[in-house]
């Protein structure tokens, strides 16, 4: 060693070859996933490859709701006003929570909406083509149904309602100025009615005299 340096003293002396994570089946495993997919939509047709309907949720906190998503399964109550009974709903692929609870009206209508058009669209296969009970699909039906591959209903974000005024004709306010004196009038509100009772009770003193 050259020159007066501080002599090396390496302290890595694990056996880091045995703890290192390797990658090298990635491809093999993204090829093995698609495999299982196409095995899985074979294996489940003519249902939806989605799987189940879903209802529309918002997420909770206040970062997350204003966006709508996909929740866990319909309450009891919107089966009740869309006509579904609980049993029958989750044979005909409808997903059901009976801990979710319906807080607002605007989730119960939407909800029952999207179970009525899920159920507009539906093809119910009779379990014995000689004898179809009512609601079951016909025989054309049946011959014409595909497999639905994408999302059941995607759920689309509402578009935000943004009122745009024109400040023509409105008196121009300077806001720091309004905020500064607002500070001022609550900083000094109590000294402020001090001085105005001093100020009639000094005025009644001179009346009565």
């Amino acid at each position: 060693m050259r020159g007066n340096n501080v002599l090396a003293n390496v302290h890595f002396r694990k056996d880091w070859q045995l703890r290192v994570k390797t990658w090298f089946d990635q491809p093999g495993a993204k090829k093995r996933r698609r495999l299982n997919r196409i095995k899985k939509a074979a294996r489940i047709a003519p249902r939806p490859v989605d799987g189940l309907l879903r209802p529309v949720v918002r997420g909770p906190t206040l970062k997350y709701n204003t966006k709508l998503r996909a929740g866990r399964g319909f309450t009891l109550e919107e089966l009740k006003a869309a006509g579904i009974r609980r049993k029958e709903a989750r044979s005909i692929g409808i997903a059901v929570d009976h801990r979710r609870r319906n807080r607002s009206a605007e989730s119960l209508e939407s909800n029952t909406a999207r179970l009525k058009e899920y159920q507009s669209r539906l093809i119910v296969f009779p379990k014995n083509v000689k004898k179809p009970k009512s609601g079951d699909a016909t025989a054309d039906e049946i011959a014409s149904a595909v497999q639905l591959k994408g999302a059941i209903l995607p759920i689309t974000q509402p578009e935000p309602v943004v009122e745009i005024k024109s400040a023509v004709g409105e008196q121009k306010t300077d806001a720091f100025l309004r905020l500064r004196r607002a500070r001022a009038d609550k900083h000094y509100a109590g000294a402020r009615e001090v001085k105005r009772k001093a100020k009639e009770e000094e005025e009644k003193a001179k009346a009565g005299k």
